[in-house]
């Protein structure tokens, strides 16, 4: 099982990254809504001069009719090519995770390699669902197909391990309310920075923006669109963080007799507790520019990156317990 979760992620990498070259050529080929002339016919018109009636027939062209440009068909292919070959990735993903969990005899969660496999699948799912509720939005896809390739090619890189038992600390119910939330929460607002990013490049387009990166925006959704978006998916994350950030704390009173002791980990969840809530606060405000709230969000989830990656890799406490050789 491990041997078949391991193969399945590299599968599903290839998948994702061949999802992410088809929505490459979607932007490429052009707005899906030009039309082209096609060849003028002609036709008699009265020109007004001669003959007894006063006219002569003379052959004029008249207004070109229109048919669809063929490059807008290829864009629509390519586009649905994409969003099918990011099912069929995040299907081969969630096997990896299935198959991890099985060969571990546990939840697969036990250490970063999982942590992220597991991440990065809620956020393609969730994903999933946002395209089949707005296909409008499609085009995001290239950018969350860039996202899954990245991390899921640092983790097999960087990150793996081989299964292994989990640790008697993490053997509770707990480790599958305060994880799971976790993972739920982190998944959603992995999803959600893709729109933030996306409306900040739109806004700047819309506002006459000719620089890079403001022109990788030119075939995006409307900004408000993807602003709207990236409200939803925070609002609906941050209660589940703050649920996973208080049953941390009861877990944390039940093994360690301390609720919080500012373990790096701890305080690095409290950080971005914080910004989340300043996002939402600033969003809900109307003095404050969306663009200026976005921004917070984005803030928010590079405090989730330095969480996961930074106190892992350079800090020790009571949850250095993730192996990454």
């Amino acid at each position: 099982m491990s041997a078949l979760s391991d193969q399945l992620v590299t599968f599903a990498i290839l998948a994702y990254l061949v999802a992410m070259i088809s929505h490459a050529v979607e932007f490429a080929v052009g707005n899906a809504r030009r039309v082209v002339a096609a060849s003028p016919a002609r036709e008699l018109v009265g020109a007004g001069v001669g003959g007894a009636g006063g006219t002569v027939d003379e052959p004029v062209a008249p207004a070109a009719p229109q048919r669809p440009d063929r490059s807008a068909a290829r864009a629509a292919l390519a586009g649905r090519i994409a969003a099918w070959l990011t099912t069929l990735a995040a299907a081969l993903h969630l096997g990896a995770v299935v198959t991890r969990g099985l060969a571990a005899e546990r939840m697969p969660w036990g250490n970063m390699y999982e942590f992220v496999l597991t991440v990065t699948w809620i956020g393609a799912a969730a994903w999933l669902v946002v395209l089949w509720k707005q296909p409008s939005l499609r085009r995001l896809g290239l950018f969350l197909t860039l996202v899954m390739v990245l991390l899921l090619a640092f983790a097999e890189l960087k990150l793996y391990v081989q299964v292994q038992p989990l640790m008697p600390a993490l053997q509770s119910y707990w480790f599958i309310i305060h994880v799971s939330t976790i993972i739920f929460a982190s998944g959603i607002f992995l999803l959600g920075v893709v729109p933030a990013a996306a409306y900040l490049m739109r806004s700047g387009w819309e506002q006459g923006r000719r620089s890079f990166p403001y022109t990788l925006a030119r075939r995006l959704p409307a900004a408000a669109g993807l602003e709207r978006l990236t409200f939803t998916l925070h609002a609906f994350a941050f209660p589940i963080f703050t649920f996973a950030v208080i049953a941390g704390a009861i877990w944390a009173e039940a093994a360690w007799g301390r609720a919080w002791g500012w373990d790096p980990k701890e305080t690095w969840a409290f950080i971005s507790w914080v910004v989340y809530a300043g996002y939402l606060h600033a969003r809900a405000t109307p003095s404050v520019r969306r663009n200026v709230a976005t921004w917070i969000a984005i803030v928010g989830f590079l405090t989730m990156l330095m969480n996961l990656f930074g106190v892992n890799f350079f800090f020790t406490g009571l949850h250095s317990y993730a192996g990454v050789n």
